[in-house]
């Protein structure tokens, strides 16, 4: 059974393999949205996630064997970790479509990596089939899911009179088990889970009542992108969580961005959607006390660049526009000088000549211009209007 008992144990359980992480509060994400803000950083537990609390909570009391695990990732690194600690022999079977900084950490960690299927469902159903290792849930465990939930009792002991709680959901684990343990000890307080668009699973199933299959698209947090919620977890769901809801892809851009550039924290697309909810819905949360459960700081570095660039599009930093005007001496010169005098900087510029719907003479000039934001872009915009040029196209990104 998972209470508040059951949570408590398990914080003894893991007290000395994990680190207590520190509630942080953000005086730049309060000044953003009008809430006071906390961040519940596990992104700077072991292995860079809270999911070693609920590895080490359910195999603490092995004494000796072979476990196994199914993971995109996070989980595979928390098994692996915990297993070599406690002398434990780990296969850790991961879809070929995991990020590769987490196969090789994983691999780092002592663990034997079997890449398996093109999704974690694939992945699971072969981790199940392997008979002489013990299997070890990423989030439908009762052992899982207490051990999950000691982050919900450390926001509580470290903080009182918490009005809000955002938490990811992927297959349910971390929720299920911070719900039932903030609701123990603050009833008043709700917990709200947040999905990615892409990945809905527990968001449907939560309205339905029932578990309801569906197939994560491509996102930026792939740690959450679980294409069915656990039974247990969505049970405990029911009773504790006030809510779920989803956010773009836009906005966990935005919140990766923020993190990096705000907080100086790196943060995994799974671990910013708490933000990203925040960012998406101001009025709902502005004035209460809110705690991001900020999940994991496992980003796959060789998209950080692209991911980087997306936030700034999204925030309407980066923006791109076409003119087209008479290919002659000092077009080029008038242009430039608009935007540099609403003090935009260009970063890219390219000449179209050959278009078959420009007329003879004329020429397709595409900016990509870097603003304050989206204001300051649409200030540009306005100016190169009022002096004359015609925008043919426009967009943010």
């Amino acid at each position: 059974m998972i209470d508040i008992k059951a949570i408590r144990n398990a914080a003894e359980n893991i007290r000395l393999f994990v680190h207590r992480t520190p509630l942080i509060y953000s005086s730049s994400f309060s000044r953003m949205t009008g809430a006071e803000v906390y961040l519940k950083a596990e992104n700077l537990q072991k292995t860079g996630s809270f999911k070693v609390r609920g590895a080490f909570n359910r195999m603490v009391s092995l004494r000796d064997g072979k476990v196994i695990a199914a993971s995109m990732g996070n989980h595979a690194q928390g098994v692996a970790y915990a297993a070599g600690r406690l002398g434990l022999h780990a296969k850790i079977v991961m879809p070929v479509t995991a990020p590769i900084v987490k196969e090789e950490a994983t691999r780092g960690y002592g663990a034997e990596v079997v890449l398996h299927g093109e999704s974690f469902r694939e992945a699971l159903e072969y981790a199940l089939i392997q008979k002489d290792y013990l299997f070890i849930h990423a989030f439908d465990d009762d052992a899982v899911i207490a051990g999950q939930g000691t982050v919900g009792l450390e926001i509580t002991e470290d903080m009182k009179d918490v009005d809000v709680v955002l938490v990811p959901v992927g297959g349910g684990g971390l929720i299920s088990g911070v719900s039932t343990a903030v609701k123990a000890v603050s009833p008043k307080t709700e917990v709200i889970g947040i999905q990615t668009e892409a990945a809905p699973s527990a968001y449907v199933s939560f309205r339905e009542k029932r578990i309801t299959e569906k197939a994560p698209l491509p996102t930026l947090a792939d740690g959450i992108a679980v294409g069915e919620v656990g039974g247990k977890a969505l049970e405990l769901m029911n009773r504790y969580v006030d809510d779920i809801s989803l956010v773009t892809e836009d906005s966990i851009a935005m919140a990766i961005l923020l993190f990096l550039e705000r907080k100086k924290l790196v943060v995994e697309g799974a671990g910013t959607v708490p933000l990203a909810a925040l960012l998406e819905n101001r009025g709902r949360f502005r004035g209460k006390r809110v705690v991001l459960v900020v999940s994991g700081g496992n980003i796959d570095f060789t998209l950080i660049d692209k991911i980087i660039h997306k936030g700034l599009v999204s925030s309407g930093r980066i923006g791109v526009f076409e003119v087209t005007v008479d290919d002659v001496p000092g077009s080029l010169h008038s242009l430039t000088g608009v935007i540099a005098s609403a003090r935009g900087n260009i970063l890219n510029v390219i000449h179209d000549r050959l278009s078959g719907d420009l007329p003879v003479g004329k020429t397709r000039v595409i900016f990509t211009i870097e603003t304050r934001g989206e204001g300051h872009y649409e200030e540009i915009i306005s100016r190169l209007v009022a002096k004359g040029f015609e925008i043919r196209a426009r967009a943010k990104g």
